[in-house]
């Protein structure tokens, strides 16, 4: 875990979010405060419905708070266009969602050399990191295969990949685990965290299994819109 005297690398300071429900509306979030930085690991629990997935879209910068401020990298994300916080997104942010959202029509290969084009990089160091990763995640071999010829388990891995590909800073787990079984999603988590270590990033893991806060250099819960820290035992 990187030392809290380090610049944040996310800073949210009192944020809600509130949508229009017909004549009512409806806050899904209030004063959430919250810091995270490079080189720690941390698990966002919550009941579905809670905010969690509200919180990773204001993040990530998809969605913009109705008050208060979040900032990546000390920018502000509502100062920000709607192009510069996609650019933001594709450089300096990586994504597993628990549907795994692989591209049908691409390659295991092709899907995790996808964010490298899409930032400009390409040629032999490209190639490179690609096969580098999918060593890691124990599918080297498997670079030509289309996603519909991978088990459950293998695809996250692949997304794990793709999302790690560009080596973003930040990276934003919405329950990546939740559609697999007992052993593949330890075996996936194993492997999320082995690469954050390893790359000095900082990953936020959402999640409603309490089970993964375990292995949480910090652990945050989510209920009913508002965000607290929870103690981890040494």
């Amino acid at each position: 875990m990187t030392s809290s005297s380090s610049a944040p690398l996310v800073e949210l300071h009192d944020v809600s979010k509130a949508y229009a429900e017909g004549e009512a509306v409806r806050e899904v979030l209030t004063g959430a405060r919250l810091s995270l930085h490079r080189g720690e690991f941390v698990v966002l629990l919550g009941r579905s419905g809670s905010g969690k997935s509200t919180l990773l879209n204001l993040i990530s910068g998809i969605d913009l708070p109705t008050r208060g401020a979040v900032r990546v990298e000390g920018r502000d994300l509502s100062s920000l266009s709607e192009r510069e916080r996609t650019l933001l997104r594709r450089e300096r942010i990586g994504f597993v969602f628990q549907a795994f959202n692989l591209l049908p029509t691409l390659t295991v290969e092709e899907n995790v050399r996808l964010p490298l084009e899409l930032t400009g990089r390409t040629g032999a160091q490209a190639d490179g990191r690609v096969r580098e990763l999918l060593n890691q995640v124990g599918l080297g071999g498997r670079e030509h295969s289309f996603p519909d010829r991978l088990s459950g388990g293998e695809q996250q891995r692949v997304a794990v990949a793709r999302a790690l590909a560009h080596a973003p800073p930040l990276l934003l787990a919405d329950e990546p685990t939740g559609n697999l079984d007992e052993q593949t999603g330890q075996q996936v988590l194993e492997l999320l965290i082995g690469l954050i270590r390893r790359d000095n990033a900082c990953g936020l893991v959402v999640t409603h299994d309490p089970a993964l806060a375990a292995r949480a250099d910090r652990v945050f819960v989510m209920e009913a819109g508002r965000l607290s820290e929870r103690q981890v035992r040494p």
